[in-house]
């Protein structure tokens, strides 16, 4: 554990059918850190940006639109919409989003959330758990397979190198697993992930950005391993358009 609490752990978390995936966690004490939403307008990768700004911790955020952008789904950032491609109608109202308001973190279905943020706002999902249940249940509550050619594909379907972001009663967790057969990582599907941030005591946890785009720094270095799906590795894996920052207070 680090002299701020903050700790990092790596695993190997057994599926079944003799498969696994490698897991990297950070977790972040609640009362001490602090969260926000880091908006690029040109496409960047997370881990060079990081080196480069001197920033020690970071997850990717949401998704965009390939292969330049614009960033997918609502966002905010200090109060102010940045113009984004929203998510299609009817899930923009529902697609789950992070929440930061006056410090609070709050992960949730956008329309439970404040309709124009104070703070910081970030649309992804699906939710993967809340009030400490999981929520991903095989059925399209969210609309990532209905609007699936909205991303590169239906994100709810097989397993995959993921990024989630979760809450438990003490710390904010930022989770990342490898996949595509890299290593002999299986990846996980989201009812696996979900079940994951469960294990991690999360009461609330959502799904952000994965696959190639699938980035954890820690410490000032990606910890995670990339891969695209056709198995090949991502060089500091891909440039994308949204991350969350997490910083001591």
């Amino acid at each position: 554990m680090a002299s701020d609490g903050v700790v990092h752990d790596v695993f190997r978390h057994r599926l079944e059918g003799a498969l696994s995936t490698t897991v990297y966690v950070v977790r972040y004490p609640r009362q001490s850190t602090r969260v926000r939403v880091q908006h690029f307008p040109r496409l960047t990768r997370l881990d060079r940006w990081c080196r480069r700004e001197v920033v020690e911790e970071a997850i990717v955020g949401g998704f965009f639109v390939r292969p330049h952008g614009p960033a997918l789904g609502e966002l905010w950032v200090g109060g102010e919409r940045i113009e984004t491609r929203p998510f299609r109608a009817p899930f923009d109202r529902v697609r789950a989003a992070v929440s930061i308001e006056n410090g609070a973190l709050t992960i949730g279905p956008r329309n439970e959330l404040h309709p124009r943020p104070a703070g910081d706002l970030l649309q992804a999902g699906p939710l993967l758990v809340a009030g400490a249940r999981r929520i991903v249940d095989g059925q399209d509550h969210e609309g990532f397979s209905a609007a699936a050619d909205q991303l590169d594909s239906d994100i709810t379907a097989g397993r995959y190198p993921r990024t989630a972001l979760g809450l438990s009663d003490e710390h904010v967790l930022a989770v990342a697993c490898d996949g595509r057969g890299s290593n002999g990582d299986s990846g996980l599907t989201l009812t696996e992930l979900a079940e994951l941030m469960l294990e991690l005591s999360a009461h609330s946890s959502i799904n952000l950005d994965g696959g190639g785009s699938s980035t954890l720094v820690h410490g000032g270095r990606r910890r995670n391993r990339p891969y695209e799906s056709h198995g090949a590795p991502v060089r500091g894996a891909r440039r994308v358009a949204t991350a969350l920052l997490f910083e001591g207070r």
